[in-house]
């Protein structure tokens, strides 16, 4: 969903009502639910008399951002954050970094961007350190910002804008090493657009960064559509997923794990013995809900191409379809990635790899890797649209749902280790937008979330350990 600064100034004073902590008040009914547990989970939502977020009793949220904040290098925190990751900085003080899904080709986006609705403040960031400008030489208004919290004192201690001058920066995924893989979900050129430069890579941002990084494209990790990316702590392998209905699953084998700069090579998933397999389950039927498919791993050539089209030359050499892969997460040797509008609804799939014991190397083929179909929606009101996703301290999946629904709410799910799914909090704020970038702190006490608008970063804290299935 796309919203701009304007509107939300125009909001009021309760659109920007929400700093610092919100306490629920005892239990109280919370309307119609626009959500059907499998489980139990934490318990029915209590009605927030904020009006942003829902939770169940005890449990607490606290705004520690929102768009339009000035950060410590003067430029204003940009809209539409999306994707994040946490990494721990010792001294109870994490950084998270945040992507802002802001589009170079859109004006509204440009209004949303770290310069301000006017450009007021666009002289405040260096064209030489963004990795892209407009014909008349402004920074292109994506990129990150990395926000250091302290999480014994429950605040913000600083914001900067950290990586600039990229487009679409929608979901990414942290690495071993302690840097953040930001990735460009577009693929536009300077013949589609007013940019200067093509579109649709991954960047690496170092956590500890104090200021903005060298925007050095990833380009062997291929030019599409990027989603998200996760990464194997064993042996340094990428995974990657494509917003696109008729996307790709990819994996990344880097010449030197670790150095991701260094090339590398870029594969993508087929099912063993059935080439051009379509895991979708829209039109017909492929798989059942716990099935599993052996893989391989194909080749993909020219992945810089500057025609778009490396999903399509994928698939034509036996790659299987996935539909809008979304937020992908390591696991306990294993992963787990949304398949977005996957399934008969469309209204998505949760997919779990598990690689092979000789992952890339010789002996794969004896050994394959195996992918599942964990979860699959039969009812919008259990799982609507989930994209991205983390693992939760105690196993199980946290979901963020990103439906356009004028009826159905956005919510934050759980899902337990045999698939079953529960709800965790509700957005009631105006607009429904969805909720990005779930990921918890190393302490596993606090669950930090984006609600793309009206741009917020939320710390929740609860009795995490209370879940009942």
């Amino acid at each position: 969903m796309l919203f701009d600064r304007r509107r939300l100034l125009s909001a009021g004073p309760a659109a920007l009502a929400f700093t610092g902590l919100a306490r629920h008040a005892a239990a109280q009914a919370a309307g119609e639910e626009t959500y059907v547990n499998e489980v139990h989970g934490y318990g029915p939502l209590v009605r927030d008399p904020n009006r942003l977020l829902d939770l169940p009793e005890g449990f607490t949220y606290q705004v520690i951002s929102q768009s339009g904040d000035t950060m410590d290098d003067g430029l204003f925190v940009p809209g539409q954050p999306d994707g994040m990751g946490c990494f721990d900085l010792g001294d109870g003080k994490v950084a998270l970094v945040r992507n802002h899904e802001l589009k170079g080709s859109s004006a509204l986006h440009r209004n949303l961007g770290p310069g301000g609705l006017h450009q007021e403040r666009i002289s405040l960031l260096d064209p030489a350190k963004a990795y892209d400008t407009y014909k008349d030489g402004r920074p292109l208004p994506g990129g990150t910002t990395t926000l250091v919290y302290d999480l014994n004192a429950r605040r913000t201690v600083r914001e900067h804008l950290s990586l600039a001058g990229t487009s679409t920066n929608c979901c990414g995924g942290h690495t071993p090493w302690g840097s953040w893989l930001s990735c460009e979900e577009t693929e536009q050129t300077p013949a589609d657009s007013d940019v200067t430069r093509a579109h649709g890579f991954v960047f690496e941002v170092p956590a500890r960064a104090t200021g903005l990084v060298d925007p050095v494209p990833l380009k062997a990790m291929g030019r599409f559509d990027h989603e998200a990316v996760c990464i194997d702590p064993r042996n340094g392998v990428a995974y990657l997923t494509e917003d696109k209905n008729d996307g790709l699953f990819y994996r990344f084998i880097p010449t030197t794990p670790g150095r991701l700069a260094e090339g590398g090579r870029l594969q993508a998933m087929a099912w063993r013995g059935a080439p051009g397999a379509d895991t979708r389950n829209q039109e017909a039927r492929a798989w059942a809900v716990g099935d599993w498919r052996e893989v391989v791993w194909i080749d993909v050539e020219d992945v810089e191409s500057p025609n778009g089209d490396l999903r399509q030359r994928g698939h034509a050499d036996g790659a299987a379809l996935v539909a809008r892969g979304e937020g992908i997460f390591w696991g306990d040797g294993e992963l787990y990635l949304t398949a977005t509008s996957g399934g008969p609804l469309r209204r998505g799939q949760i997919l779990r790899y598990i690689p092979s014991p000789d992952e890339g190397r010789t002996g794969e083929d004896r050994r394959p890797g195996r992918l599942q179909l964990f979860v699959e929606s039969a009812d919008e009101k259990t799982l609507n649209m989930g994209d991205n996703l983390t693992l939760a301290p105690w196993g199980h999946l946290v979901v963020c749902e990103d439906n356009y629904s004028e009826d159905i709410r956005n919510h934050l799910k759980g899902v337990t280790p045999d698939g079953k799914v529960y709800t965790i909090g509700r957005n009631v704020f105006t607009g429904n937008s969805e909720f990005a970038g779930a990921v918890f702190s190393p302490d596993g006490e606090v669950l930090f979330v984006n609600i793309m608008y009206p741009g917020m970063t939320l710390a929740i804290r609860g009795p995490w350990t209370s879940v009942r299935i």
